[in-house]
């Protein structure tokens, strides 16, 4: 069964643009080549650290959102730890949408009767009363 999986990770605010795209092709590769199906990638965003890491008080945060079968995601983790650019990362397991129900049969609705008149309810409440048992 396919698992949706968000990736965040932390990188070095010291490499060059250039670097950065490199970095994310490979992050994306590692999934890919497992069989994995990129959902979403964002631009990375530069973040003033809460506290250092790494001596470092400044990085880009990069999120990523694929899916993935279970029994391979620890290959793809085990990747990300050998990945030395990356300072930091957190690797979510994210509960799929629901999917549209495909195709529930529809009630038919009931052909829509005419209004009858008071007279004429009147007339046919007479004819029942009146009847001899």
């Amino acid at each position: 069964m396919i698992k949706l999986y968000e990736l965040h990770y932390l990188i070095s605010s010291e490499l060059s643009e250039k670097e950065i795209k490199e970095l994310q092709e490979k992050v994306i590769s590692l999934f890919q080549n497992e069989g994995g199906i990129l959902v979403e990638n964002e631009e990375p965003i530069k973040k003033t650290l809460a506290y250092p890491i790494e001596k470092k008080t400044e990085a880009f945060l990069v999120s990523v959102s694929f899916r993935l079968t279970p029994d391979k995601i620890k290959n793809v983790e085990e990747g990300i730890k050998k990945e030395k650019r990356i300072i930091r990362y957190l690797l979510l397991t994210k509960k799929l949408p629901p999917k549209p129900p495909s195709s529930v049969p529809k009630t038919p609705k009931k052909p829509h009767t005419k209004k009858v008149e008071l007279k004429e309810l009147d007339k046919k409440l007479e004819e029942i009363l009146n009847e001899p048992k």
